[in-house]
């Protein structure tokens, strides 16, 4: 596909998305620390709430944003979600107290929100021949959103703890002038429809999903994958700062490192996987390696050791693409976007509740009464894929009941 204005402009809108999502990351400590946290314990339960926030206004709203941009047009709701980051940005650059961060990362879910739009936009300039090659230019423009927002992160808050937020800011507004002098309407008069009741209810779509029979299974797969993997975002910064005492740099760089493996083992080693051995052996490698991973980082005091787990910990990042698969394959060409929206809503749902549990398990693991085990999150995460670990052999091909 033509790389023109518009399809660049909703490339860098789904960057700056992904880079508001991991900018903050390695910053969350000292961030909580700036607002009154009296311990790492504390910041990290309270930036934990901040993460199920954001969650929970992406998936409360990403329906209602899809569906006004099918009533009034892709343009005007991708542009004012983007001006409304901008001013979510500046407000998180200014706060001096836990309220108003967190009310500045509902705003960001909220405005996050648009991935339904701009992917909707990408289908209505697309051709058909041409929907595959740009669905996977969104996939890699998250990448690099999620690589460079840690890295940003860690390396601004060397000037200043709100700087990350001033820069994104800074990209947010540029974004907004390039989408209004180069972006056009993608959405034809005709194709609109109504903006209706049912359109502001995101849990009747999955409830319809789980009574498809064969699909139970691999939903549910999904959803313990994907709160398991939420430990890395939600406490890496933490628990790297009460095991070895990293900084925010260091921090933001660990995480782009691990960013980037993912990349490659999406783009290069899952391919290859699948193609000797195809998917259900790919998918068994991936959930040996999502335990290995989980239960080494929970187990270690060592820095050499995060090094040697965390390739393995990327190789766990093909189990949530091969379940798709398996979703897709048990349902008709017809239910397609009903699972794929049930699996994103899903993804979400994980998104709001991990964080609160895990961050309460590190509370305990690291407080002063009891065990202290500070890698406790990433073990019980382990715990969560090993009781899969049947349903997952029940996605076998060749299993007589494989599609019950």
């Amino acid at each position: 596909m033509k790389l023109n204005g518009p399809f660049l402009f909703i490339l860098m809108t789904l960057v700056i998305d992904a880079i508001g999502v991991g900018i903050v990351f390695p910053i969350l400590p000292d961030l909580m620390d700036r607002v009154g946290a009296t311990s790492t314990a504390e910041g990290a339960v309270l930036g934990g709430v901040m993460m199920s926030a954001y969650a929970a206004a992406m998936f409360l709203f990403g329906p209602i944003v899809g569906s006004l941009s099918d009533a009034y047009g892709r343009r005007p709701v991708l542009i004012f979600a983007l001006v409304t980051l901008t001013i979510d940005y500046v407000i998180m650059a200014l706060a001096g107290t836990y309220w108003v961060l967190l009310v500045g990362r509902v705003l960001a879910g909220m405005a996050g929100a648009t991935y339904i739009t701009a992917t909707a936009y990408i289908a209505d300039i697309a051709k058909p021949e041409e929907r595959g090659a740009a669905f996977g230019m969104i996939g890699a423009a998250f990448g690099v959103g999620f690589v460079m927002g840690p890295a940003l992160g860690g390396l601004a808050s060397g000037w200043h703890i709100t700087a990350p937020f001033w820069i994104a800011a800074g990209l947010s507004a540029l974004n907004v002038a390039f989408g209004f002098f180069l972006l056009p309407e993608s959405l034809k008069p005709e194709n609109r429809r109504p903006f209706g009741r049912r359109d502001l209810n995101p849990f009747g779509t999955i409830t319809r999903a789980f009574l498809i029979p064969g699909l139970a299974v691999p939903l549910v797969c999904i959803f313990v994958f994907e709160f398991a993997n939420m430990v890395y975002p939600t406490l890496w910064a933490f628990w790297g700062r009460e095991v070895f005492s990293w900084d925010g740099f260091t921090i933001g760089l660990t995480l782009s490192g691990y960013g980037i493996l993912i990349a490659l083992v999406q783009a290069g080693i899952l391919p290859r996987l699948t193609g000797r051995y195809g998917d259900y052996q790919t998918l068994l490698i991936a959930t040996a390696a999502a335990i290995i991973g989980l239960v080494g980082f929970g187990a270690t005091t060592a820095v050499w050791a995060v090094f040697l787990f965390l390739p393995i910990a990327a190789l766990s990042d093909m189990a949530p693409p091969l379940i798709t698969a398996f979703a897709a394959n048990r349902v008709d060409e017809d239910q397609q976007g009903l699972v794929q929206g049930v699996i994103a809503s899903l993804s979400s749902v994980a998104a709001v509740t991990a964080p609160l549990f895990l961050t309460g398990v590190f509370e305990r693991s690291v407080n002063e009464e009891g065990l202290y085990l500070p890698g406790a999150p990433f073990l019980v995460a382990a715990v969560c894929v090993i009781a899969i670990v049947p349903l997952i052999f029940r996605l076998d091909p060749k299993r007589p009941d494989r599609k019950r």
